[in-house]
C-alpha cells in the first residue's frame, strides 16, 4: 500500500518504430554532440541559450547540426540560465537549456539554476568540461581553483541545485548518462547537470549511428488503495463541513494538476482562490474566482472568505515566509486538506489521516467525484462584494481606450501606470514582474484568460526578469505571443546587459522600466543608504545598444499622457519592434500591499533568537 504503480504508455511505444523509419540517417557517422542535440529535441527543447568558452566550442559546432535545435547566444552565463528559466516557463516544452563553459561558466550560472531548482522547472544544464585524458591525472588546469586534488568544484556545487549529475569522459557510457539525466528534469521537474569532455563532443560512437529511440518512460501512477482511502476521508471531511473553500498553489503546474483541480472546483461549486505564485494557473474570469490569497494582502474579500471558513484544501502549495506574509496567515491545520505532489493530509493529519503514493492529478479527479455541491463561501462572498473595491486601478468613469485620469501634465502615479498595463493585457500576452512593488501591482491585475503571468515567488533573486524576458521571448515567438515585462530600474540594472541579445534576435517584447530610483521593496522592508541607486539614462542606454539597427522603440514617460501615447505605439507601429518604456514615478509611490507586507516580513526578519 506504501508503493507506487509503474505504468508505460503504449501510445508512445507505438510511435517508437515509426520514428526509427522515418529518420533513419544517411550518414552513420553521429557525433556525441548531435546525439545530444538530437535528444534536447525529442523532449521539445527548440531552443539553447549559450554562452562560448574554450571547453564547449567543440560541443556547440555539434549542436549547431541539429536542424530542430537554434541557439540563442547571451551575454553572460548568468542571464542564459535566467533565459532557459523564463523559456521553460513560456515554451510548450516546459524544458529550458543552457550551455556554457566549465566552472568560471558553470559557477556564474549557478545562481539561474538555483533558481529554477526552487521554482519545480526542469532545465537543462550542460557544461563543456575538460579533455578525458585530464581526469584523475592531478594536473592543474585552467578554469578552476587551482587545487591538485580535484577539479570536479564545480559538480560538488551543482549537487545541492539539481536533481540529477552526470560526467561524461567516455564514449562508452554517453548515450546512458544523457537519458538518465534528461529522464531525471523530466520526471521530477528540476534541473540537471551534463558535464561533457571537450573532446568528445565531435567523436563517434556505434550507440549513435541511426537517431536516438524517442522516450517511452514509465512514470508513477497512484497506489489504488492509497488513492481510494485518501480521497474516501477528504470527501466525508469536506461534505461535513458548512462553508468549504479552495486554494490553488503553484506546483499544480509542476504536477499537471490545473485542469483536475478546476474539475474539484466545477464539481463543489464553492469559492475557490489561488496563491500569489499560482496566479495564471488557474482562469480569473470564473465565476467561483475570489482573487489572490496572500494573508493580509489578499484581493478584496478573499482572505475573509478563505480564513473564516471551517475547511480549505490547499492544493500544491508552497508556505514560505514570503507567500505566508511572513508567518502571519491565520489558518488551521485542523480545517486543512493539503494536497502536495504525492502526499495528502486531512486535519493536520491527525487520527492517522496521512497519505502517500498518491499523485495530485489523481486524487482532484477522483475527489470531484465525491465532494457534494456546497456553494455557501460563494455566497459568503458576493454577500461581501464591493464593486468599487473590486476594481484595483480605477481610471474615470470613461471606458473609451486611453481614457486619462489626471491633467495631462501632471506626475503619473503607479496605480494610472497598471491601469493602463491592464488595459494592455490580452489572451496571448505573457505577463512578467522582477521582485519588488511590480508584483504586488501586478497581483492585482485580472488576467484575461489565455493570458499568462510568471515571477520568480520562491527564489527571488533580483535581476531575474531580464534574462528571463530573454527567453519568455523567445518561446513566445515560437507561439504567436508577446512578453510585457514590468522592472524596477534597481532590478534592471544587476542584468540590462542582455536586452542587447533580445535586439540581436529582434525579439519583440515589450519592457516597462518603473523608475524611482531605489530599491523600493528593500526600502519597505528595512531601509537604508544601500538602497539608493545611480541613476541611469535609461532610455539612452538601450538605443546604445541597439546602435542605429531599429530594433527598439524607446520612450521616456512622465505623464499619464505621455504613458497613452507610449503605449499605443508600442502595441500600433512598433508592435514587431522591442519596445522599451522608461516611466518615472515618485520614490515613495508604491502600493498599499507592499507597504503593509513589508512591515510583516520585517517583522519575522527580526524576531530575536529562540531562547533555550
Amino acid at each position: 500500500m506504501d508503493n507506487y504503480q509503474t505504468i508505460t504508455n503504449p501510445e508512445i511505444n507505438k510511435s517508437v518504430a515509426h520514428f526509427d523509419l522515418a529518420m533513419a540517417p544517411s550518414d552513420a557517422q553521429r557525433t556525441l554532440g548531435q546525439h545530444l542535440g538530437t535528444r534536447l529535441s525529442q523532449i521539445g527543447v527548440k531552443r539553447f541559450f549559450g554562452v562560448p568558452g574554450d571547453y564547449n566550442l567543440s560541443l556547440l559546432d555539434e549542436l549547431c547540426k541539429e536542424e530542430d535545435l537554434e541557439p540563442c547566444w547571451a551575454c553572460s552565463e548568468l542571464n542564459a540560465g535566467y533565459a532557459a528559466d523564463g523559456y521553460a516557463r513560456a515554451a510548450a516544452s516546459g524544458v529550458g537549456c543552457l550551455v556554457v563553459t566549465f566552472t568560471v561558466g558553470g559557477l556564474s550560472a549557478i545562481n539561474a539554476v538555483a533558481g529554477a531548482y526552487a521554482e519545480n522547472l526542469p532545465l537543462i544544464c550542460i557544461v563543456g568540461g575538460p579533455n578525458s585524458n585530464d581526469f584523475a591525472s592531478g594536473r592543474i588546469i585552467h578554469h578552476t581553483v587551482g587545487k591538485r586534488v580535484s577539479f570536479l568544484q564545480e559538480l560538488q556545487c551543482f549537487k545541492e541545485v539539481t536533481c540529477e549529475q552526470v560526467v561524461i569522459h567516455t564514449l562508452d557510457s554517453a548515450h546512458e548518462l544523457i537519458d538518465k539525466a534528461l529522464a531525471a528534469a523530466l520526471e521530477k521537474s528540476k534541473p540537471v547537470y551534463i558535464l561533457l569532455s571537450c573532446n568528445l563532443a565531435s567523436m563517434s560512437h556505434p550507440s549513435f549511428a541511426r537517431p536516438p529511440t524517442p522516450y517511452s518512460l514509465s512514470h508513477k501512477a497512484s497506489n489504488p488503495e492509497s488513492l481510494e482511502v485518501a480521497v474516501r476521508s477528504a470527501a466525508e471531511f469536506l461534505n461535513a463541513k458548512q462553508k468549504p473553500v479552495l486554494v490553488a498553489g503553484p506546483l499544480l503546474r509542476m504536477t499537471k494538476a490545473v485542469d483536475a483541480f478546476m474539475q474539484l472546483v466545477d464539481a463543489m461549486g464553492c469559492a475557490f482562490a489561488f496563491m500569489p505564485a499560482a496566479k495564471g494557473l488557474v482562469p480569473e474570469d470564473h465565476p467561483q474566482c475570489l482573487g489572490t490569497y496572500w494573508g493580509q494582502v489578499s484581493s478584496p474579500g478573499c482572505g475573509e472568505v478563505v480564513e473564516s471558513a471551517d475547511a480549505y484544501l490547499f492544493a500544491g502549495a508552497i508556505m514560505n515566509d514570503y507567500a505566508t506574509v511572513g508567518y502571519t496567515l491565520n489558518l488551521s491545520d485542523a480545517k486543512m486538506v493539503k494536497c502536495c505532489e504525492d502526499r495528502v493530509s486531512i486535519a493536520g493529519g491527525k487520527d492517522g489521516l496521512v497519505f502517500g503514493c498518491v499523485r495530485m492529478p489523481d486524487f482532484l479527479s477522483a475527489l470531484a467525484q465525491q465532494v457534494k455541491r456546497n456553494h455557501t463561501s460563494l455566497d459568503i462572498y458576493r454577500r461581501l462584494e464591493d464593486p468599487a473595491a473590486l476594481e484595483p486601478f480605477p481610471l474615470s468613469s470613461s471606458d473609451a481606450p486611453g481614457a486619462l485620469s489626471a491633467e495631462p501634465a501632471a506626475p503619473l502615479l503607479t496605480r494610472v501606470l497598471f491601469a493602463h498595463i491592464q488595459r494592455a493585457l490580452t489572451p496571448d500576452t505573457i505577463l512578467m514582474a522582477e521582485t519588488g512593488d511590480s508584483i504586488f501591482n501586478c497581483q492585482k491585475l485580472r488576467l484575461p484568460r489565455g493570458c499568462t503571468y510568471e515571477w520568480s515567488q520562491q527564489y527571488g533573486s533580483i535581476g531575474w526578469s531580464v534574462g528571463a524576458c530573454l527567453g519568455a521571448a523567445v518561446a513566445g515567438a515560437e507561439r504567436g505571443r508577446r512578453v510585457l515585462a514590468c522592472i524596477g530600474d534597481g532590478s534592471f540594472q544587476v542584468t540590462a546587459v542582455d536586452v542587447s541579445t533580445m535586439l540581436r534576435y529582434k525579439l519583440n517584447p515589450v519592457i516597462v522600466l518603473i523608475n524611482n530610483g531605489s530599491y523600493t521593496i528593500e526600502v519597505q522592508i528595512h531601509d537604508g543608504p544601500y538602497n539608493e541607486l545611480k541613476v541611469w539614462n535609461y532610455v539612452g542606454f538601450i538605443e546604445a545598444l541597439d546602435n542605429g539597427a531599429g530594433a527598439a522603440f524607446t520612450a521616456r514617460v512622465k505623464t499619464e499622457e505621455e504613458l497613452v501615447a507610449a503605449l499605443d505605439q508600442a502595441y500600433g507601429e512598433h508592435k514587431d519592434k522591442l519596445c522599451f518604456l522608461e516611466v518615472i514615478v515618485h520614490r515613495d509611490d508604491c502600493s498599499r500591499e507592499l507597504l503593509e507586507w513589508g512591515s510583516l516580513v520585517s517583522k519575522a526578519n527580526s524576531r530575536p533568537p529562540a531562547q533555550g
